[in-house]
């Protein structure tokens, strides 16, 4: 069932009636205090001072040398010796293959600096170990990899380069069958090192990726021409990203993915993405649920948002969602701003989320809860979203309001919408199945908001007990 509810200068959004009841308050003082004390918890790396210029180990400037073992040379010195800064002074160096970092190394990019990978997919073998869109596997390692590391940083302002000339970047169409078959190994319970997605398979990497890490520091530095997802946390712990910049946009190129992670902080950014620019996930289907790590603790303001979407949740977060805050943020222009998502596969709670302070610029949708995307494996474990905040919101120009399409038996759940102003909107309401979603003060041009909404199906179970 799908209802559009809408208005015009003739038609007001009262007419909504017995539909909209009254409403008191929203999120309290006492949620914010939480997520101030997010921040201040966060234990940032510990990283000795000492620095390895990687010249001092023979890497030559421009695209046609390899400076990659001159590199990999400068972080196993600087290891060894307890870890220290290793230098990426200005000028285009060159990595025909993966940097790996230990723990203890900060990456440093001067002013000026330029590690430009290899555009040659084959230079990412061996495989390692990773997560591709929610599912463990061992596929192309991302062009810089952390796994299993503690007290690590990439920082300065120079700049990290996946290359515009990429043979990734042809993959996206040719992925299908190999995201299928990842999908029914998770969803079979295949073990992880039967994953096996290496020479003749086409799952890009992302540009750089921590992978069951705690305590990192991401800062300054601007990403272009990603292959996949740009910067993605993994079972990370304790991560500070502040005053990075994303400028990509091949396809599926989200700014960074917090993903089954704990006590993150993303500030003051700058994110020009060929999708999300901040998305939230913890897995996919049987194997998110399995592992069970949710991502909790975040907190993300003062960032410039800009791409397909803005904000996101999901669609892979089997492994549940929580005490996530998002504030003082800026959202250009796109497809959605706020966009939750999930399939009948997946499984997992999303719950005690808040978003307040945001300016949103134009988009075809403000939110977007997108629920029941049709299951691929069977369908029955729909996800739930709940107790769900946003305030203190002005938008200027969007197509939709507000979109819910979850399903009957898992339907949207208390969501409160307090002091949304939007200056131009075509379409206020599409709702299909949500539960006490709350208004107070949401003004839509010249029509204002003020109740309660319960508009769903009722279930098979509902139904019979009504015979």
């Amino acid at each position: 069932m799908r209802e559009k509810l809408w208005y015009s200068s003739v038609v007001p959004i009262a007419m909504l009636g017995s539909l909209l009841l009254s409403l008191h308050c929203a999120a309290t003082d006492g949620d914010w205090v939480q997520a101030e004390r997010i921040a201040a918890d966060i234990h940032k790396p510990d990283i000795p001072a000492h620095t390895y210029s990687i010249t001092e180990f023979g890497a030559a400037r421009g695209a046609d040398a390899d400076a990659r073992p001159a590199i990999l040379q400068a972080i196993s010195a600087a290891a060894a010796a307890g870890g220290g800064r290793v230098i990426i002074p200005a000028g285009t160096w060159k990595s025909a293959g993966p940097i790996a970092l230990q723990s203890r190394i900060e990456l440093h990019l001067e002013e000026g600096a330029r590690l430009l990978f290899s555009r040659r997919a084959a230079d990412y073998l061996p495989a390692v170990k990773t997560r591709w869109e929610g599912t463990e596997l061992y596929t192309y390692s991302p062009l810089i990899y952390a796994a299993n590391v503690h007290d690590v940083a990439i920082t300065g302002p120079g700049t990290i380069d996946g290359n515009i000339n990429s043979e990734f970047r042809g993959w996206h169409a040719k992925a299908q069958p190999d995201m299928q078959r990842l999908r029914e190994m998770g969803a079979g319970g295949v073990p992880v090192d039967k994953r096996l997605f290496a020479a003749g398979t086409f799952l890009r990497p992302p540009l750089v990726q921590f992978f069951h890490a705690e305590r990192v520091l991401l800062q300054g530095y601007t990403a272009v021409h990603s292959p996949f997802w740009v910067n993605h946390l993994v079972y990370t712990r304790n991560a500070t990203v502040r005053g990075v910049r994303v400028d990509s946009h091949f396809a599926n190129n989200d700014g960074i993915d917090i993903e089954s992670s704990r006590n993150v902080l993303v500030e003051n950014c700058h994110f020009r993405t060929g999708d999300d620019s901040v998305v939230i996930k913890s897995g996919r289907d049987l194997d998110g649920r399995t592992i069970g790590v949710p991502s909790e603790r975040i907190l993300v303001r003062g960032n410039d948002m800009g791409g397909e979407d803005g904000i996101a949740l999901g669609s892979e977060m089997s492994g549940g969602i929580r005490d996530v805050f998002f504030t003082d943020n800026i959202l250009r222009e796109g497809e959605s701003a706020f966009r939750f998502k999930s399939n009948l596969d997946r499984g997992g709670l999303v719950e005690n989320i808040h978003l307040r302070n945001l300016q949103v610029e134009s988009f075809k949708n403000l939110f977007w809860f997108q629920l029941n995307y049709p299951g691929e494996l069977g369908g029955f474990f729909p996800a739930t979203y709940r107790d769900i905040v946003f305030e203190n919101i002005h938008a200027k120009s969007v197509g939709t309001f507000l979109e819910v399409h979850a399903p009957a038996a898992a339907p949207l759940r208390n969501v409160q919408f307090r002091n949304i102003r939007v200056d131009r909107v075509e379409t206020p309401l599409v709702v299909e199945n949500a539960v006490n979603v709350k208004f107070d003060g949401v003004e839509l041009g010249r029509q204002t908001i003020d109740g309660v909404l319960s508009w769903r199906e009722k279930t098979k179970i509902e139904k019979e007990s009504l015979r």
